[in-house]
């Protein structure tokens, strides 16, 4: 396994002036080119660590490194996400007046690409994930399995090296949701992108190389996946 991509030392967050404790003192590494999978109940704080680690929040105590470096403000976060980060979520949050191709180019404006490449990428790219002949169809004309399919061609649009992975499954049916962890696997295995992972299903979570264990805000760290692990019944 890689070097360090990611590196939390003694985060906490709180909500409502202290009153909601939703993360506490997390120490966490996730290393280039691993697959890690956050899972935990409803409540647990899942979200929240997954935000805190890309810069959509920020920590009340603790630091938050990437690739050893520690941005230290809002608009930091932004620039380096643009570049380094894609996003999959539970909801697809696919843009509903437009198509497939064009949900895809969304992250590619201000990246220095001319219309002409972002087109032949996001062609590129729907054409990795089996749906260049979906190309210029709108997201309501589209299955779930459809949307978020273009949701991970759109995470892929700059090349990534981290992909984050909010309950990607959780809208889906079996058959669907088999597909896209099968598409992600693919992804990680093909191209070494690392994925950080949420979701609350065992199953799903069984994908990964490596699992957290979060509950009420702490966690517990199975190193391997075989293993005897208490968060899978």
């Amino acid at each position: 396994m890689g070097s360090s991509l990611l590196r939390l030392q003694h985060v906490s967050r709180n909500y409502d002036q202290g009153n909601i404790v939703a993360l506490k003192d997390i120490t966490l590494e996730v290393r280039r080119g691993e697959w890690l999978t956050i899972i935990g109940p409803s409540g647990s704080g899942k979200t929240t660590l997954l935000n805190l680690m890309c810069g959509l929040d920020l920590p009340d105590q603790g630091q938050v490194f990437f690739q050893d470096h520690q941005p230290r403000s809002t608009a930091e976060w932004a620039g380096l996400r643009a570049h380094n980060v894609g996003f999959v979520f539970q909801a697809f949050n696919l843009l509903p007046t437009l198509t497939a191709l064009e949900n895809v180019q969304i992250p590619m404006f201000g990246i220095c690409r001319s219309a002409a490449g972002r087109r032949q990428r996001a062609l590129e790219l729907l054409q990795q994930v089996d749906l260049v002949q979906r190309a210029h169809h709108l997201p309501n004309n589209l299955s779930g399995g459809e949307r978020q399919r273009v949701a991970i061609a759109r995470s892929l649009a700059n090349s990534p090296p981290l992909i984050m992975a909010d309950e990607p499954t959780g809208n889906l049916d079996s058959q669907s949701a088999e597909q896209i962890m099968a598409l992600l696997n693919r992804i990680h295995t093909q191209d070494r992108t690392t994925i950080v992972m949420v979701t609350h299903n065992p199953l799903v979570a069984r994908m990964g190389d490596r699992r957290v264990n979060l509950v009420d805000g702490r966690i517990a760290i199975y190193p391997e996946l075989g293993a005897a692990d208490p968060c899978i019944s």
